[in-house]
């Protein structure tokens, strides 16, 4: 493997880290600024555009990154045209349906979202898929040539307009007055010119490079018909894993109002209700963004192992993957579990929703692992079974909803999230078991668990003696912070005491290896 390479997919996947962690935290000032209704609007009609831009891009930037890299082994820069090209009319055409689908039935889907008021927020967002798969072929171009930097800075570049433009049109639209309706609307506008811009610096680099490829004989229709189907082949299948969350997402968009109707508990506006739900979705992309940037780069060397047949470094890199993410999961999902009074007083800005909020954080631990089973379902060359489990517990999540809701209301569909995260978990772990006799827990995995609940326990008790519906946001963000710090060490000591963590794991650590080298 090149330096060049190493170095560039070292920035990559720091790039990608600070891209989630950008696209995660934005709802919390969002929602301070805009209030739980835009938020709720948001909420709803986000997962809807993040389906269908997983589906429009489809995995091309990955699928065509691979086979201009075997292009170049053989020389064939004509090849290299022929796959740039037919990507392009590929992005252009899944783009331009996705967008068609979206605005053109906008109507009937508000109205499933919970009302017409997500209509316009749904109109201005699919305009972003007119631009975003055809800046992902520029993205699967420059990888193709094993630099991934140029990947890694538009992704960043993309989510600091687009987070930018979010808070800044929210409380500019508050400050003259709009209504929800329209702030919600005006805030979508920073996904199109997020992508824009990112557009333009790909193209401008693209014009510029000495590896642009030349033309040679003529584009035909027997070319895309041929290049495409190698393209669909690779991209289709690596769909599913980025589709996990999205489409449980989705589902929830669409089952959650109808659910809430059947039940009778919109008393307080439906756009609201979601609002609150969406501020402990907020808070598990916070926790789960961690472990999946930092687990889910192992993945692709899984599929090398298969192809080599090495089932034993196949094992190992499963079980190393698994040990990181109850590693990091655990106490992400545990900690928010145990702050969730201050932590939701300090972020957004009161303590209405809380008992929601405790249950989806709770269901982070189970959700980064599910993203995970996924990933790792796909290195086992499994995609079609991690299709089945993600699609038949998206049906069972519709069902879960309705039922719940109409028991506890709002706090059903929380209860919904955690169950079905723990089966996705449970179905998935199976099946790794099954194709590879690698187990989903170990002495490690109690070790981390424990860990977790012990330090949970120890921040988390005294916020249910504490008058924190008195405290002022700045006194609970302080507290917050402190049992952070104390949680921390907490579960840092017990999993060194209790052999949680591996010596070799403790010495790669940046910062403080060294210390414990010695």
């Amino acid at each position: 493997m090149s330096q060049n390479l190493v170095k560039s997919t070292l920035v990559l996947t720091i790039a990608t880290l600070v891209s989630k962690i950008l696209g995660s935290i934005f709802r919390i000032p969002l929602q301070n600024i805009a209030g739980d209704e835009v938020l709720g609007i948001f909420s709803l009609v986000y997962p809807v555009y993040m389906t269908a831009l997983i589906l429009s891009v489809a995995g091309i930037p990955i699928a065509i990154s691979q086979l201009i890299a075997r292009a170049r082994t053989a020389g064939d820069q004509q090849e290299i045209r022929n796959i740039f090209v037919t990507a392009s009319i590929l992005a252009f055409l899944f783009g331009l349906v996705s967008f068609s689908l979206i605005s053109g039935f906008s109507a009937p889907l508000a109205e499933v979202l919970g009302g017409q008021k997500t209509r316009l927020s749904l109109i201005v967002v699919s305009a972003t898929l007119l631009i975003a798969p055809y800046m992902a072929v520029y993205r699967g171009f420059f990888q193709g040539y094993e630099d991934m930097r140029q990947t890694a800075y538009s992704q960043v570049l993309e989510q600091f307009i687009r987070v930018a433009l979010v808070i800044g049109v929210a409380y500019y639209m508050v400050q003259l007055g709009f209504s929800d309706e329209k702030v919600a609307a005006g805030v979508m506008v920073g996904s199109s010119i997020g992508a824009i811009v990112s557009l333009v610096y790909l193209r401008v680099l693209f014009q510029r490079a000495s590896i642009r490829p030349k033309a040679g004989s003529p584009y035909s229709m027997a070319t895309f018909k041929r290049t495409s189907k190698k393209i669909l082949l690779i991209s289709l299948p690596i769909c599913v894993g980025a589709l996990t969350m999205a489409l449980i997402n989705v589902v929830d968009s669409l089952s959650i109002p109808l659910s809430l109707k059947l039940a009778d508990r919109t008393s307080e506006g439906i756009n609201y209700l979601y609002g609150l739900y969406g501020r402990g979705l907020s808070l598990v992309q916070i926790a789960t963004v961690f472990s999946t940037s930092i687990v889910l780069p192992l993945i692709p060397t899984i599929s090398k192992s298969i192809a080599k047949k090495d089932l034993v470094t196949t094992n190992n890199i499963i079980e190393k993957s698994q040990r990181l993410g109850n590693l990091l999961s655990w106490p992400a999902a545990t900690g928010l579990f145990a702050l969730t009074l201050p932590l939701n007083l300090a972020l957004f800005t009161n303590l209405d929703g809380s008992l929601v909020l405790a249950i989806i954080n709770l269901s982070a631990v189970f959700t980064a692992l599910t993203v995970l089973g996924t990933g790792i379902l796909q290195g086992l060359d499994r995609a079609k079974m991690a299709a089945i489990i993600i699609t038949v517990g998206a049906i069972v999540k519709v069902g879960l909803n309705i039922a719940f809701i109409q028991v506890w209301g709002l706090t059903g569909a929380a209860v919904s999230t955690l169950v079905i995260y723990i089966l996705l978990f449970g179905a998935n772990s199976f099946f790794i078991y099954k194709y590879t006799n690698v187990k989903f827990y170990s002495k490690e995995t109690i070790v981390h668990a424990g860990s977790s609940i012990l330090m949970g326990i120890v921040i988390g008790l005294p916020t249910l003696f504490l008058d924190i519906e008195g405290w002022s946001r700045l006194s609970a963000l302080g507290y917050s912070l402190i049992s952070i710090i104390i949680g921390g060490l907490i579960y840092f000591v017990c999993i060194i005491r209790f052999k949680g963590i591996s010596n070799e794991e403790l010495r790669s650590i940046p910062g403080i290896g060294a210390f414990f080298k010695k």
